[in-house]
């Protein structure tokens, strides 16, 4: 199994709050992604939920009581915390807030907490006035001075019933988090990458749009895969996708604010990969009012080349671009590569089963001065960390001849 989470022996921390059935679908999602979850928990979140039930999901013993004479884990807390790749406490509660602040240590989530050598995220959970209280920023502060990292809470309705602040983070923004974390010494680190994702929409007047069937999932899978190996990863998107976690996203809508955004981030970044549907023309003018229906019976639409991203940036950075072709792929790819004078291309032919726009997979062939390397049928995510194991040899060989 490949991914983030593939071997990586993770911690999880449940302290008392309702919240804590959530943390049940984060330890099943961990399991399945190729993780082994160690579940701590404290008396008060098994009032909540049972041990059984996280056991049930990561097949592995949870730890519940430091004192228990009779049983193995009781004792085992320094050897999960010394073999462990992070620490995730979700939910955190006020009370453990203060205790991880405090240095406090004496239930199974505290104690671990301080044996464990390892990245600490917190994930609070908690009434809205409870988090907006001084006492509890004060603690948040000092966690985050500390090198923790704090993920959430979210906005909504409480279990008191209020709506405010103190919501636990949703499952795919912790993993997103879990994941950065992990790749924090990856062999991006340091570096800043400039991903863009998705189809521009150009527009004709307020209503109508020129735009193609890009949905970004490309785009942002190479964002993820960037940040998952350490980089800063800049996603430039105009994709109707969730913000990745972790990752500083740019929404943006026509080829021109593309191309403006692509310009600011490149100049501080190590790599540019042009994943993005851009158009290659646009309408010369747009109506500034809705284009009423008339009896004629067709309509014409002056349209204008729009200006190359790529050939716009610098080669200071890596340059990698994208051919999605119907047609003799190979062929256009490799023009494509000589005239952009790119680092590398990626060749897909969008007519392929399960390899179109849209879908959770792709096909495609990596070309560059070298030649093409085909690869076979894999998720988005695996053919974006097949991308930067060439991109990470061009950033050092870039640095290296800028010196």
């Amino acid at each position: 199994m490949s991914g983030p989470f593939a071997a990586k022996r993770i911690l999880l921390g449940v302290s008392g709050s309702i919240a804590a059935y959530k943390a049940v679908d984060l330890a099943s999602k961990l399991t399945q992604a190729g993780a082994e979850v160690d579940v701590l928990m404290t008396y008060s979140a098994t009032r909540f939920v049972t041990p059984l039930t996280f056991r049930s999901v990561t097949h592995r013993a949870v730890l519940t009581d430091l004192f228990d004479p009779d049983s193995r884990e009781a004792i085992e807390h320094v050897a999960v915390a010394t073999a462990a790749d992070v620490l995730v406490v979700a939910p955190a509660t006020a009370h453990m807030l203060a205790k991880l602040a405090l240095g406090l240590a004496d239930d199974p989530v505290s104690v671990t907490a301080l044996a464990a050598d390892v990245p600490l995220i917190v994930a609070p959970a908690m009434d809205a006035n409870m988090w907006e209280h001084p006492a509890v920023q004060r603690n948040v502060e000092t966690l985050e001075s500390r090198g923790a990292m704090v993920v959430g809470p979210g906005r909504g309705r409480l279990a008191s019933g209020l709506f405010g602040w103190g919501r636990l983070a949703e499952t795919p923004e912790l993993l997103g988090r879990i994941a950065q974390a992990l790749g924090r010494n990856g062999d991006l680190a340091g570096r800043t990458i400039v991903v863009t994702s998705g189809g521009t929409a150009e527009p004709i007047d307020p209503v109508r749009v020129v735009t193609n069937r890009s949905s970004g999932k490309m785009g942002h899978a190479l964002a993820e895969a960037a940040r998952d190996r350490g980089a800063h990863a800049v996603l430039i998107t105009t994709a109707a996708l969730d913000d990745p976690p972790g990752i500083e996203t740019v929404h943006v809508e026509t080829a021109a604010e593309m191309l403006d955004a692509v310009l600011a981030a490149a100049g501080s970044a190590d790599a540019l990969v042009m994943a993005a549907a851009v158009a290659d023309y646009r309408p010369a003018d747009v109506h500034p009012e809705k284009i009423k229906k008339e009896n004629a019976d067709t309509l014409s639409v002056e349209m204008v080349r729009t200006t190359d991203i790529l050939s716009s940036v610098g080669r200071a950075i890596v340059r990698v671009g994208f051919a999605a072709e119907s047609t003799d792929v190979l062929g256009h790819a490799r023009a494509k590569l000589a005239s952009k004078d790119l680092d590398l291309i990626v060749a897909n032919d969008i007519t392929l089963p399960d390899a179109g726009f849209g879908a959770d997979t792709n096909k495609v062939t990596l070309l560059d001065a070298g030649g093409a390397e085909d690869l076979p049928l894999m998720s988005k995510y695996d053919v974006a960390e097949r991308v930067l194991d060439r991109v990470v040899p061009l950033i050092a060989a870039r640095r290296g001849a800028l010196r």
